[in-house]
């Protein structure tokens, strides 16, 4: 059915049309660009307490306990964030710390959020900025006193 709109209306749909549009855009990107760094920081998080508590199981008595414990903890950290994808440069030889130091293990990442660029563009909003804003670093950390 064709209906007759008067002279004066008929922009008014496109119009409307790129209104919501923008606004409907705003709230997905927003959404889809914030979901990849909240994602990762709950996989940093459940990758470093995963490396400490998997190497709770290390022997005490074994040659070189600090050494052993330190590479069974990177072991399980590369293990668990072996899912992530070669766009996102995560190397956790440079951007994972695992420390043992008096009977302290300290597993961290901190993760640059400067390489996320390749893989999430960034939108430069004029009077709101960049889009997702993030801190420089992501980082997660857990630790177990022995």
């Amino acid at each position: 059915m064709k209906t007759n709109l008067p002279r004066k209306q008929k922009g008014a749909v496109a119009i409307e049309f790129a209104l919501v549009f923008v606004v409907f855009f705003a709230v997905f990107y927003g959404l889809v660009s914030y979901s990849l760094p909240l994602l990762l920081m709950q996989s940093f998080n459940e990758s470093t307490a995963e490396a400490v508590r998997r190497s709770v199981a290390l022997d005490p008595a074994t040659a070189n306990y600090s050494t052993a414990l330190t590479n069974l903890a990177r072991t399980e950290l590369t293990r668990q964030l072996g899912w992530l994808p070669g766009a996102l440069n995560f190397n956790a030889a440079t951007d994972s710390s695992i420390t043992y130091v008096g009977g302290l293990l300290t597993v961290s990442i901190n993760y640059p959020t400067s390489k996320l660029n390749q893989a999430l563009p960034f939108l430069v909003l004029p009077g709101i900025g960049p889009v997702p804003r993030l801190p420089a670093t992501l980082r997660a950390s857990s630790s177990l006193q022995f």
